[in-house]
This record gives C-alpha cells, sequence and structure tokens, in this order.
C-alpha cells in the first residue's frame, strides 16, 4: 500500500470510529479497521481504571473466553506502554522477560498507548504468530489510528454518563412521585430503601433519622442482602453519619480503614457514603450506604443521591405532618399548632452569606392554623438568586400539604439547573410543574405561582407568572406592575407559560405579593387592591427590604381595622444593590 493510500485509509477510519457514540459499537469496529491497515492473529483493547489504578481487557479478538486479566502500570508489555505513552514492537515475544502470555502461539506484538490530552486512558496491543511481523512503521500507523480510537472512546464515554444521568434524572422524577403518594411514615422509608437500589447499587443500606430532643441519629431501617437489621443510636457528630448530619454534607469516604471517624456496626464493610436529608438548612436524617469493596461509590452517587434525600425528606416531612394531624380530634389543636410551627420553619429566614449585592425580606401569615401560601429564596450560585412566590387554593390541612409539596417541587426543580440548564428557566419549571400536579388529579386544588430568577451578574431578572398578583417594580422614577398573566398550575395538562425579562439596576425594589394582600378586606366589604400596594412601595422604596413588607403588612392591618383576615397574606420584597 502505497504512502498516499495509506493516508486515505487512515483519514477514512479516523472518520468512522470518530462518528460512533455506542461505546459497544465502538470496541467492535476498532479491530475491523485496524485489519484493513496491519494484520494480526489476536487484538485487545485494554482501558485503564483509575479508581483501581490497573488495565483492564475492555473488547479482544482471538483471546481465550477465560482472559480476564487484570494488568497493573509497568507490568506486561501493555502496562509499560500506557505508563510511558510510547508504542513498543516485539518481535520475538519470548525474548521479551516482561511478556505475559495470555494467548497461546502468539510470537510478536505491537502495543500502543491510547492517549487522550496528555493523559493514557488505555491501549490497543495486536498479536501475531509469525516473528517480526510487524515494524517501526506499523507502529506509527497504529499509534496515528489510536489517537483518533482514544478520543472516540472518551466522547462515547461521556455520551454514555449523559445518557445515564438523563435516565438517573428520569428515574428519580418517578421515585419522586412514588413516594410523595405514600403518608405512613414506616411504609415510607421501607418504600424509600427499595427504590433507592433503583438509582444506586448497595450492599448496606440505613435510614436513620434525627432526634432533636435526644440529639442522636436512630436507625429506623437497615437492609442487609435484603435482611432487615438491628443497629444502635448514633450521637449527633459521632462516626460518618453523625458527622454528615451536623455539618449537613455528604461524606464519602473511600476505605473506612483510613478515616478515624468510621464506627464498626457491619462486619467487612470496605467504603462508606452518608448522605444527609436536608429540608432548608434542617437535617433531618441520613442515608448511610456501604460496601465490602474499596472505592464502592462515586461523585456521581452523591449527586444522585443528594437529590434523592432531598425529596425523601420532604415525603418524610410530610408523612409526619400527615401523622401528626390525623391523631385524635382531642389533640388536634395541638397538633395543628405544631404543624404551624413545622410549616413557619420550612420558609427560608434569610439568604445564604455567600451571595451578595441584594437584600430580601419576606413575612408570610395565615388566615387559619394552617395556609397555603408559601414561598422561597432559592440561591444555585454566589451570582444568581430566585425567589418563588405560590398560593394553594383552599386553607387549612390540605392546602398545607399541597403547599409543602408544591414548594419542595419548586427546589427540585431548581438545583436541576446544573445539570439540566436549558429545563430549568421560569418557564420551564412553571410547565413541568404543572403537569405533576395536574397528575395528582386533586381537581379542587391549584397552584399559583410567580418564579423569578435575578441574574446578579448580567443584572437581569426574568420571571414567569401562573396566577400571582403582578409583582410590583420600583425602577427609576417609575412604580408599576409587571403584566405576567398565566394559568394557575395543575388545571390543565400541557399549558405553557410566558417569560418576561428586565434589566435591574442599583436600588430597584421588586415585591411580590400573594392575593391575600391585595384583596384583603374590611369590615365594609371594601379591598386593599394592587393600588394600595403600589402607593406603599412608592412611600418606602428607599428603605431597606425588611422596612418595606413591614410597612405593607402594617398598611393592609390598618385597612382591616380589626377585621378578620380572609386570605393568607405573604408579602416578599427585594431590593438590588
Amino acid at each position: 500500500m502505497s504512502e498516499r493510500d495509506i493516508l486515505l485509509t487512515m483519514f477514512d477510519l479516523g472518520r468512522q470510529v470518530t462518528a460512533v457514540l455506542d461505546i459497544n459499537e465502538l470496541l467492535e469496529k476498532t479491530p475491523e479497521l485496524i485489519r484493513r491497515l496491519i494484520p494480526f492473529d489476536a487484538f485487545a483493547v485494554y482501558l485503564f481504571d483509575e479508581r483501581r489504578n490497573d488495565l483492564s481487557i475492555a473488547y479482544s479478538v482471538g483471546y481465550p473466553d477465560t482472559a480476564r486479566i487484570r494488568i497493573r502500570l509497568s507490568e506486561g508489555i501493555v502496562g509499560r506502554v500506557v505508563e510511558s505513552q510510547q508504542a513498543l514492537v516485539v518481535g520475538d515475544v519470548s525474548s521479551d522477560p516482561h511478556y505475559i502470555e495470555v494467548v497461546p502461539g502468539m510470537a510478536s506484538t505491537l502495543a500502543v498507548p491510547l492517549i487522550y490530552k496528555k493523559k493514557a486512558v488505555g491501549a490497543l496491543n495486536i498479536l501475531s504468530r509469525t516473528r517480526d511481523q510487524y515494524s517501526d512503521q506499523d507502529a506509527a500507523i497504529l499509534r496515528q489510528f489510536a489517537a483518533a480510537v482514544a478520543v472516540a472512546l472518551v466522547n462515547a464515554r461521556m455520551f454514555e454518563r449523559e445518557r445515564a444521568d438523563a435516565a438517573a434524572f428520569e428515574m428519580l422524577a418517578e421515585i419522586g412521585k412514588e413516594v410523595a403518594a405514600v403518608l405512613d411514615l414506616d411504609q415510607l422509608l421501607s418504600n424509600i430503601a427499595q427504590l433507592t437500589r433503583r438509582v444506586v447499587d448497595y450492599r448496606t443500606f440505613g435510614i436513620l433519622l434525627y432526634d432533636d430532643v435526644r440529639q442522636e441519629l436512630e436507625m429506623k431501617v437497615a437492609v442487609q442482602y435484603g435482611e432487615k437489621k438491628v443497629l444502635p443510636k448514633v450521637k449527633l457528630g459521632e462516626g460518618l453519619v453523625g458527622y454528615a448530619a451536623l455539618h449537613r454534607e455528604a461524606v464519602l469516604v473511600p476505605d473506612v480503614s483510613k478515616d478515624p471517624r468510621y464506627i464498626k456496626a457491619v462486619e467487612d464493610v470496605r467504603s462508606e457514603l452518608a448522605v444527609p436529608m436536608l429540608l432548608k438548612d434542617r437535617c433531618i436524617g441520613v442515608f448511610d450506604l456501604e460496601s465490602p469493596e474499596l472505592d464502592a461509590f462515586t461523585k456521581r452517587d452523591v449527586e444522585i443521591l443528594t437529590l434523592l434525600a432531598s425529596q425523601a425528606a420532604v415525603a418524610i416531612e410530610n408523612a409526619r405532618l400527615y401523622e401528626a394531624v390525623s391523631h385524635s380530634e382531642a389533640r388536634m389543636e395541638k397538633e395543628l399548632h405544631f404543624a404551624k410551627r413545622v410549616q413557619a420553619a420550612l420558609l427560608p429566614l434569610q439568604l445564604p452569606k455567600k451571595i451578595k449585592g441584594v437584600d430580601v425580606a419576606a413575612s408570610f401569615a395565615s388566615a387559619r392554623e394552617l395556609g397555603g401560601d408559601f414561598y422561597d429564596f432559592i440561591v444555585p450560585d454566589s451570582n444568581t438568586l430566585i425567589v418563588a412566590l405560590g398560593d394553594v387554593s383552599g386553607k387549612g390541612v390540605p392546602a398545607a400539604l399541597y403547599s409543602v409539596f408544591a414548594g419542595e417541587l419548586v427546589r427540585g426543580r431548581t438545583f436541576r439547573r446544573r445539570f439540566m440548564p436549558d429545563q430549568s428557566t421560569p418557564s420551564h419549571v412553571l410547565g413541568s410543574i404543572n403537569t405533576i400536579l395536574h397528575e395528582r388529579q386533586l381537581e379542587e386544588y391549584y397552584c399559583t405561582l410567580c418564579y423569578a430568577v435575578f441574574d446578579l451578574k448580567r443584572r437581569t431578572v426574568t420571571l414567569a407568572n401562573s396566577g400571582v398578583p403582578y409583582p410590583v417594580r420600583a425602577a427609576g422614577d417609575a412604580v408599576a406592575q409587571i403584566e405576567s398573566p398565566g394559568v394557575p398550575l395543575g388545571s390543565f395538562y400541557g399549558t405553557t407559560y410566558d417569560e418576561i425579562t428586565l434589566p435591574i439596576g442599583k436600588d430597584d425594589v421588586f415585591v411580590f405579593c400573594s392575593d391575600g394582600v391585595s384583596e384583603a378586606m374590611n369590615s365594609k366589604g371594601e379591598e386593599f387592591t394592587s393600588e394600595g400596594v403600589i402607593k406603599v412601595v412608592e412611600q418606602s422604596r428607599i428603605l431597606p427590604a425588611r422596612e418595606i413588607v413591614t410597612n405593607i403588612v402594617q398598611a393592609v392591618e390598618d385597612h382591616r381595622a380589626g377585621f378578620a383576615p380572609n386570605d393568607d397574606t405573604t408579602v416578599v420584597a427585594v431590593r438590588i444593590g
């Protein structure tokens, strides 16, 4: 084959391998393409495992079915090739002390590294029954082809990982639906243990719930090979699970024997992952996964389980809330008061310290013991603030349960931004929540929601609305409502929502209110009106956010003049610095 034919063939082969995104198809195709350039009697693709620091055969041709070897770096010809990142031609393998015989009867071999961005990810190895079968030119040709294979392998792995992530998030959504439908706490915990295996494989799995009175974690569910285990209670801060609960962060330990925090409770545990179940900034428990293998859990497992733990925390709190309000009528008043405290505890009090240049305040007051209004401040990164204000139709316990569920849907869809940014715009968030609420088939309930994304770097705000009274904006000399109509969430399947993007400047003020503010009535049946809200904002716009909220609440109270509230009232103010 002439040099020109070789170059044309190399170009064609490189184009073919880089067009394949399925890793199994790519591995099968590789030896077929190599044979067009270089003859061989046996072939193997070795891939490097960073976690185990060794090489294994990912695909082979002409190898025995029993060839299941793992090679350390510097071992054998392939290990030396990967370690040195240099091709190696051996004309007589019997004379090479490093050669490891895997395929009987081979006389010569050629191995080249698979290099991506100056890092070896594996190797190609071809063997022949004929001595001195391969030349330096063959090595140069195979090495050039290996460069295209390395890029294709990395691309295929990335595609496979993205596809797996998409499937995992889809599975998380399904799991979220299933756990949200269970209100019996014991059944819920058992279901969570079983459903977790859909997204992360484990040998031992436990759910510990935190008792804030005793300041200890109690194992509620412990599964090992399908059998329940009884384990001791853990004090806050003790062991890996106690540390995860105290610091409200996941703990990933690849080798527990090297971590002084580890407390041995199950035999032969080598690695452990503890993930706190957080509700706002409060830890209500911990997921604990253990494995007899070293480094069994990955950072991806941490991300997946953190999202699942968030869903579980809401479901557990819902189950607890339901349990609390389902006791005897004699204890109902006391339990409703407790539920009101729980509901208030779920609402944020202040922004995280990491966000600068914005002042936020809020006020929530329910018309009864429990209300259907909710709000949230979410900071997915240091330059973004998300403000959500929602209002569930109805009042009392059903509306409160519905609002807790709706509020967590807001958080769940928001925290997907880093994985699915194109599905996390305000309009997409409202559309996704609308679909989920409509599937619940609670026709007598619906939710209005305003979802606003403040981009403090680009100095813009983008919002979508599904029926909340129009927000009030004070910018420059103007104070007016941002007209953004929308259909309440859960009313109709497939509803889409519009977005509005506006610039934000220094000292701009944005005020969000539920309809309990503008529709607050006095004894004469007169409403406070949106114009009343605008008037207070005009008079208070130079004040801090807390004083703006206080002035609106006081103006509503003055308007009522002692008349009982007819709806929940929620006010959120945002001042841009």
